[in-house]
């Protein structure tokens, strides 16, 4: 095969990959909507086997040394065959794990001849050699292979993949030599006398493939895969020399191939190697179907949040929401119980929040509080005070000295002191001036040598008035203190 023929071949093959690739991408895949971002992998097919075939040079384009790089006649001497089959697991959009099974020759050439000591360092006389075919009978490598880029950015599925490999392998190959001499060409075949008792077919060795390619979508489970790898092997004898004219260093080629890929696995999924997540999360973001569920989700939560809402609703302001609510048209600011209802906690009919006396069962003419009996202490008058005052007129103290006398003389009674208030102010600040002025009677009695123990003082508050609080007369009889025999 000479230069020419192969460059034609080579731009022929991209022509008709780039036409299948295109073609391609205006036939969307059945399966391309059925994958989800976050969906995981089992969502595609994962494996690909691949068959490959392509030529060898004994050179690398990342240069370096190399014994045969004199004088090649490129492309006329240094072309071989070499072909494999491959199986890889893809574990990622980007990522997957490849392992390949290759064999061919690889031809080196250099007129002016090489300096060699032998074969694989054997030791035998100091040779020149021209040129060497070394036949590799297996080629077992497994590699990271790793999608680097595309150019269909924006479609769900790729269609054109750009990638790398790197990894690791194990080479047996027989280097032969072959050296011209007057006109004769003397075989330096080392076939069958490998390995250090000189008997093995090939000699075993560990190398590092580096590559990188280009790969064409063809059809939902075939793909063209272009690509170029370079072997670099951890030994000097290669080409079946040992060069002692220069500084020896270890043999490389590259292996430049065109393949096709199958995919493997269930007609229903696409192939993780061709997704592209990044598109596939802005379509799914575009999709109608998703819009009308996201849609329907804030309809499901809107109704959710109203229901809520009537659920929190309250609409006498009790405190108890309305469902809940036995008494839903309870007025503003009385107190209920858990069910809504209005508190009346000494039971008398009357609601806590109108109820004077709301321990005490009593009567609504008496705002809730009970009915009193009259002094019993007859001959007694109310003792009575100025307004908004708790302090005794002297005018009380001879109605005060003869209930002392009475109490004093009588050890077995028992008296209590009611105290009252007019209806200026609120209802508190009264309830405290009635009892003061309950105990102030007290105080005065006890001083006077009543044991307190006899005196019982409660105070009434503006509860229970003997006149009318809209006459000033009215309010002042209300300002009193009440004597009542227990």
């Amino acid at each position: 095969m000479n230069y020419s023929t192969l460059k034609k071949t080579v731009a022929f093959t991209l022509a008709t990959a780039f036409a299948l690739a295109a073609n391609a991408q205006d036939k969307p895949s059945a399966t391309t909507s059925s994958a989800k971002v976050f969906g995981g992998r089992a969502q595609y097919r994962t494996w690909t086997v691949g068959i490959n075939a392509g030529f060898t040079v004994p050179t690398v384009i990342t240069g370096g040394q190399d014994d045969f790089n004199k004088g090649l006649g490129f492309g006329e001497y240094t072309f071989k065959p070499y072909y494999g089959i491959n199986l890889r697991k893809q574990l990622a959009h980007s990522f997957g794990l490849q392992g390949d099974l290759q064999m061919g020759k690889v031809l080196g050439y250099n007129k002016n001849g090489l300096v060699s000591v032998g074969s694989n360092g054997g030791g035998s006389p100091v040779v020149s050699v021209n040129s060497f075919e070394t036949k590799v009978g297996y080629d077992l490598s497994l590699s990271g292979v790793v999608n680097v880029a595309t150019i269909d950015f924006i479609k769900r599925e790729n269609k054109i993949n750009f990638y790398v490999s790197a990894g690791y392998g194990l080479m047996g190959y027989a280097p032969k030599g072959f050296t011209s001499y007057k006109n004769n060409t003397v075989v330096y075949d080392f076939k069958g006398k490998a390995g250090s008792s000189r008997n093995e077919t090939y000699v075993k060795q560990g190398y590092i493939p580096v590559g990188m390619g280009i790969k064409f979508k063809l059809g939902d489970r075939v793909a063209l895969d272009l690509g170029y790898t370079m072997k670099f092997i951890d030994s000097d004898n290669f080409d079946g020399l040992y060069r002692i004219d220069n500084f020896p260093s270890n043999d490389k080629f590259s292996y430049t191939h065109a393949g096709l890929e199958f995919s493997l696995g269930s007609a229903a999924k696409p192939d993780l190697n061709w997704v592209n997540p990044v598109a596939m999360m802005y379509d799914e973001l575009k999709d109608p179907t998703l819009r009308q569920e996201v849609e329907a989700l804030k309809g499901r939560v809107s109704n959710l949040e109203q229901s809520v809402e009537d659920l929190k609703k309250d609409s006498d302001g009790d405190g108890v929401a309305d469902h809940l609510d036995k008494c839903p048209n309870t007025p503003a600011g009385a107190k209920v119980d858990g069910a809504g209802c209005e508190l009346d906690t000494d039971g008398d009919g009357i609601p806590d929040w109108k109820d004077k006396c709301p321990t005490e069962k009593g009567t609504a003419a008496l705002n809730g509080c009970p009915e009193i009996a009259a002094a019993t202490i007859t001959g007694l008058n109310n003792i009575q005070f100025e307004y908004n005052s708790s302090v005794l007129r002297t005018s009380s103290y001879p109605t005060l000295d003869k209930v002392s006398s009475m109490m004093r003389a009588n050890s077995s009674s028992m008296l209590q002191l009611d105290g009252h208030a007019s209806a200026e102010g609120t209802d508190a600040y009264n309830m405290q001036l009635s009892i003061d002025r309950a105990n102030a009677v007290k105080t005065y009695l006890v001083n006077s040598g009543v044991d307190a123990k006899k005196i019982a003082t409660k105070g009434y508050g503006e509860t229970r008035p003997i006149a009318s609080n809209a006459t000033e007369e009215g309010r002042i009889a209300n300002r009193r203190v009440e004597f009542r025999q227990q």
